[in-house]
Formats: C-alpha cells, sequence, structure tokens
C-alpha cells in the first residue's frame, strides 16, 4: 500500500467524510510551490483556494507568528485589544468604511452582515424587513443562514428546511431585482465575482444598477468579497472597479495568509445596529491573528500587490484566450479580474484538470467546465507561463 493509499484510508476511517479531496497530500510548501510525501513537485496555481495570497511559508508571515506567539495569542473579546485596533485602522483605510467586525471566516462574516441588515431595518429604521436578496450562482458559506443564502440548489440537498428571509433571483438583471423588492427587504448581498459560480464578474453596469436601488429603496447593498479582497481583482476590493459605496462589505480568506479569519466592515449608519451583547465570536480578532493580517496587508501595500495582479492577470487571460484561438471548439470563455480567472472548457473538464495535475498544476475545476486560477498574487509569471504550455498541449491532444 502506496503512503498516499494509507493516509487516504485513516482520513476516511477517522474523519467526516465532507470533503472531495484530490489524489494528494502536501508535505511542505514555499511561495507558488508545494512538495507532496515523495517529493513531486507542484506548481499551487490554487493558494488554498485565494488564501495564501502571499505564498506559503512567507518568512515575514513565519516571524509575525512566532514573535506574537512568543507574546500573547488571546484574552478573550471581553478585554480591548490593542492589536486589533492597529489591524482595524489598516484595514479600514483602504476603504469608505468606518467600522470593522473581526471574525473567523467567510462564512461567519456573511452570518455577521445577514443579522446587521435585519437589525438595522428593525431597530435603527424601525422597519419590519427581514429579507436579503442574493443571486443565482451565488455561494456565500456553509452555515444554515448562508446556505439558504447561496444561489446554488446542490449546497442544500437534504438540509430543509431551510432559514427563511431570502430571496434568490437572476444574476445581472436589474429589472429582476426591482421587481423583487417589498416592503420585507432589508438588504441586497452580491458577489463582485461569483468564484463558486464559475468566476462571473458583475458588469459595471450592473452593480451600479444594484447600489442605485438599493439607495432609492433604502436597502443595505451588501458585498461578498471574501474571495475577491484584498488586492486579488488588481484593486482592494473589487467594488472599486466599479465606482460604488457599499453599505457593508464581508472579506476573510486572504486576510491572514493561512490563518483563520474573517472580518465585516461597514459604515458608521449601519454599525448603529449593534449594541453590546448583540453579536460576537470567542477568537474573532485576538491578538496573534491581528498582528498576523496587519503584517499581511503592510506587504501587499508594501509590494504593489494589487498592481502586479492587475497586470500579470491582464497578460495571463491574453495568453489564455489566445489558446482558445489555437484549440478551436475546446475553450468556450475566459474571463476574471486580476489573479481570479476562470477557464470555461467547451466540455466537462474532469480529465483536463487530472491531466494537469498529474502534470503538476494544482487548480480546481468548478460548474463541472471551469478551471478556476487563484494563484499567490507573488506567483511568477513563468509559472503561468508553464501551466498555459501544459493546457494548451493537452487541448491539442484532445483534439487529435
Amino acid at each position: 500500500m502506496s503512503t498516499l493509499e494509507a493516509i487516504k484510508q485513516e482520513d476516511e476511517s477517522l474523519l467526516f467524510r465532507t470533503y472531495g479531496r484530490y489524489p494528494l497530500t502536501a508535505d511542505r510548501a514555499l511561495g507558488s510551490r508545494l512538495w507532496d510525501l515523495d517529493g513531486k513537485e507542484y506548481i499551487d496555481l490554487l493558494a488554498g483556494i485565494a488564501v495564501t495570497s502571499l505564498g506559503h511559508c512567507h518568512p515575514e508571515i513565519a516571524e509575525a507568528v512566532a514573535a506574537q506567539a512568543h507574546k500573547l495569542v488571546h484574552t478573550s473579546n471581553l478585554l480591548y485589544q490593542k492589536e486589533m485596533l492597529a489591524l482595524a485602522k489598516r484595514l479600514l483605510a483602504t476603504t469608505h468604511f468606518g467600522k470593522a467586525f473581526f471574525c473567523n471566516s467567510g462564512a461567519e462574516a456573511n452570518e455577521a452582515a445577514i443579522k446587521l441588515a435585519r437589525r438595522y431595518q428593525q431597530r435603527v429604521k424601525n422597519k419590519d424587513a427581514y429579507e436579503i436578496i442574493t443571486f443565482e450562482g451565488c455561494f456565500h458559506g456553509r452555515t444554515l443562514a448562508t446556505v439558504a443564502a447561496t444561489g446554488q440548489p446542490k449546497f442544500q440537498d437534504g438540509f430543509a428546511p431551510m432559514p427563511e428571509g431570502f430571496n434568490r433571483i437572476a444574476y445581472g438583471d436589474p429589472a429582476a431585482l426591482e421587481a423583487a423588492i417589498s416592503g420585507k427587504t432589508a438588504a441586497v448581498l452580491l458577489e463582485m465575482v461569483q468564484g463558486e459560480g464559475g468566476i462571473r464578474p458583475a458588469t459595471p453596469e450592473f452593480a451600479q444598477a444594484v447600489a442605485r436601488i438599493c439607495k432609492e429603496k433604502g436597502l443595505l447593498f451588501m458585498v461578498d468579497e471574501v474571495q475577491t479582497g484584498l488586492c486579488r481583482t488588481g484593486k482592494w476590493w473589487c467594488f472599486q472597479h466599479f465606482g460604488v459605496q457599499p453599505d457593508v462589505l464581508t472579506t476573510a480568506k486572504a486576510l491572514a495568509n493561512g490563518l483563520p479569519m474573517g472580518a465585516m466592515l461597514g459604515s458608521d449608519e449601519v454599525a448603529k445596529a449593534f449594541v453590546p451583547g448583540k453579536h460576537a465570536t470567542t477568537f474573532g480578532g485576538g491578538a496573534l491573528l491581528s498582528v498576523v493580517a496587519a503584517k499581511v496587508l503592510e506587504i501587499m501595500e508594501r509590494d504593489k500587490l494589487m498592481e502586479r495582479a492587475a497586470q500579470l492577470g491582464t497578460w495571463a487571460m491574453e495568453r489564455f484566450r489566445a489558446i482558445g484561438e489555437r484549440c478551436p471548439g475546446c475553450i468556450r470563455e475566459v474571463r476574471g479580474m486580476g489573479l481570479m480567472i476562470g477557464i470555461d472548457l467547451a466540455f466537462p473538464g474532469q480529465e483536463v484538470w487530472k491531466a494537469l495535475l498529474q502534470k503538476g498544476f494544482i487548480l480546481n475545476l468548478t460548474q463541472d467546465t471551469v478551471l478556476r486560477l487563484v494563484p499567490a498574487l507573488t506567483i511568477d509569471k513563468a509559472d503561468l507561463e508553464a501551466f498555459a504550455a501544459a493546457l494548451e498541449e493537452l487541448l491539442k491532444q484532445k483534439q487529435a
């Protein structure tokens, strides 16, 4: 029995089977490289699903973790924490928002946003409104409320009854949004780029229409930037591409470069909805995580990673589109923003995905046909070129 097979059997014996794991286990990683137990080297184009945006085992992050772990890790949110305040100042400075709430994940950030929207309407605006409008194809998390908000029925299978208060409508259709609004509507929650939905960016016209309609109707405009945030699309935040100002933003994935941290940001106005005792979390924003996240933001700004993501992402998408032109009938579309890229194949992509993994490229397949690339923002251009060459070779073999 191979080492991988032994690990697989132990995994199935000891853990709930909640993941469709890849036939791979990592022994170590550095930057955009990962090595398995046999020493085989891989180029990581997934980055923990848009998480390790500075690359694996960044030395400055490792140093920050070690230093803070020897000083202070956790005290609880019953105490004032200067580390959390330092992070909040740095994070809020990238936006127009005035307040931050720190938590442990994107799902938890979205839960906080859902609760904030309801309480804002009911206790600040004195409206009996609780419904959140979301969009077909969206993904907002795995808790019951965020699954109910998610616009993909497969994630809801077997968990009925879903919590009420969510209305899912067509993505990209302002008329459908206006028709869906009622006196019960509290907010609209929009992914600026649908990640699990197949890397589908909102158009500027649609994003601006959502913002306008929310303002006109007195609804909160909330954006889920769990995956798109923190330089991924070529700006600090994806909404900044579109000239809109949401009331609430959620983020997570890249915030602490692999350590579990999320955040909800909001305007001073909507922050009136929360008072002591109405929302909380045990671990969110602890000293260790706050120091690490602040260091992540410092490095992103210092190393101009938003500019790098914009430039390298533009080059990569042009390169992938050229492959489509040379391999007619293989690539339906290449779409994305910055280094959040989807290559939509014209056929089910499982065979191509497996072949790429065997060739040493880690990425994932979403919506059955979309190869999703969300690599570290520090990835070498040569690594993306190597992937492009391997993909073209595979597609030409498929044509033969």
